[in-house]
């Protein structure tokens, strides 16, 4: 395989990290650490070390080694063949159909905030919002992608950045205002609690660094990648943890754990801080950044992995149905199955008793797809370093043999703890009868890893090769 990079490669490091970042940082998943208070810091330096670094050292040598587009795909099919390479775009696609209405219900949850904040935990008022952004952000997204791009950038801003960035700087406001922390400090406080229970939270702490392989995927319009891609993930690596660890903290700061909801907790502490220095009429306006910014940046995620998964099926390693496609090139079947799908875990907001326990259950089983995706990955760079040794990699993982096992045995075992921790039902939440929730989970994770197995199997039955196949025209 040619590892020649096109003449057309023109991203440097600033442009890959502005990239990463954008990818990456996010005020949606914070008040999940925070619940932890200070015992957070034990455990984000634990997800830095299981998580952060071996995904980005993965992404860099795959990233380098096999830049051809397809991502994740084309780096699981070079080291174990299309249908697992299948697998692993489709678990990319999957994950999105849980995560979709956790984004949503923050973004309705925000948007409550500029109307009467009180909706903010009103069932169904959520469910009907979400509902409302998902089908009228997926019929715009099948204008094609030229209509999502041009949309993304700013809703990237305002939904994503634009969020993480206030509450750290509300954070520091809040200290200096002399307002006392609703977390107190004390050496027996940085200790964690190791209680199953108590660590349950922790295995949606992959979701935090979800994205960190997009520079890999960026590598062939890279200028240099053998020095640029690693570097501009390491310095990606420094920013997505101060705004990780601070923004967790701040928030833990301003909003007593008691009290903290993981839908609108990111807007319960902009209420408070902005209270305090008697900005309360920001409140409004912040919120309907929040919203509209959010709802913007859900646009290239509903099309992007539909258009993977189509791409799969052009390859042959797919069922042709997936690759069908609109004139405007947009896989329109993939988009309504997505969005029905969508629609179904919507509806578990409706159902449990808790708005926060619907947040994190469906957290719990996008983490839990996200696990099995990355686990390919991990699997992929130590198998690729036996099969296909003299393949140039501007980047490797340093320490050889030993040292590629060690990140990517690390991963392994950090996905296989986020998949199971996953099951466990959390201390902080109310989940009802324990085998009822197991269940649930279990029955959610299965039914959206199994299509590809479903497919493996009808293929051996009705003894298709993939060489019979052909893909489908463009």
């Amino acid at each position: 395989m040619s590892s020649v990079r096109p003449k057309a490669a023109r991203l440097g490091i600033l442009a890959l990290v502005a990239l990463e970042v954008a990818s990456v940082v996010s005020a949606r998943n914070l008040p999940v650490m925070a619940i932890y208070g200070w015992s957070m810091l034990a455990l984000f330096l634990l997800a830095i070390f299981v998580f952060l670094l071996p995904i980005s050292m993965t992404a860099a040598e795959l990233g380098t080694g096999w830049p051809e587009e397809g991502g994740i795909y084309a780096w699981v099919r070079e080291a174990f063949g299309g249908k697992t390479g299948f697998m692993a775009v489709w678990c990319d696609f999957a994950e999105n159909i849980p995560w979709f209405p956790t984004v949503l219900a923050f973004m309705a949850a925000s948007f409550a905030y500029a109307i009467n904040p009180s909706l903010a935990t009103n069932k169904v008022y959520l469910v009907s919002m979400m509902l409302v952004f998902f089908w009228g952000t997926t019929f715009v997204s099948m204008r094609g992608v030229t209509v999502s791009a041009k949309i993304a950038g700013i809703g990237t801003v305002l939904g994503s950045i634009l969020p993480a960035v206030l509450v750290v700087v509300l954070g520091f406001v809040w200290l200096f205002s002399g307002d006392g922390s609703a977390i107190p400090f004390s050496a027996e406080a940085l200790v964690p609690d190791v209680s199953l229970g108590n660590l349950a939270f922790l295995g949606g702490i992959i979701l935090l660094f979800t994205g960190m392989e997009m520079v890999g995927f960026h590598s062939r319009e890279t200028r240099d990648p053998g020095r640029n891609v690693p570097r501009a993930i390491f310095l990606s690596v420094g920013v997505i943890v101060v705004f990780s660890v601070l923004g967790s903290l701040f928030l833990a700061f301003v909003v007593p754990e008691k009290e903290l909801s993981l839908v609108a907790g990111i807007m319960e502490m902009f209420e408070r801080a902005l209270g305090e220095v008697g900005a309360s009429w920001l409140v409004r306006p912040i919120a309907l950044l929040v919203a509209i910014g959010g709802i913007a940046h859900l646009s290239p995620w509903i099309l992007g992995p539909s258009k993977g998964v189509a791409a799969v099926a052009h390859n042959g390693d797919a069922p042709r149905s997936f690759g069908k496609m609109s004139p405007r090139g947009v896989p329109v079947g993939l988009l309504i199955a997505q969005g029905i799908g969508g629609t179904v875990f919507s509806l578990l907001f409706l159902f449990v008793q808790n708005v926060s326990t619907s947040y994190w259950m469906l957290s719990a089983v996008t983490a839990q797809v996200i696990a099995i995706m990355y686990g390919l990955m991990f699997a992929s760079v130590i198998r690729l370093r036996y099969i296909q040794p003299d393949q140039p990699r501007p980047y490797r993982i340093p320490g050889g043999t030993i040292g590629v096992w060690l990140v990517g045995g690390v991963g392994v075992l950090g996905c296989s703890a986020s998949l199971l921790l996953g099951f466990v039902p959390p201390d902080q939440l109310e989940t009802g009868n324990t085998v009822v929730y197991v269940l649930l989970l279990t029955l959610a994770t299965v039914a959206l890893c199994v299509p590809p197995f479903l497919w493996s199997a009808w293929e051996r039955r009705h003894g298709r090769e993939r060489g019979s196949r052909q893909p489908l025209p463009q």
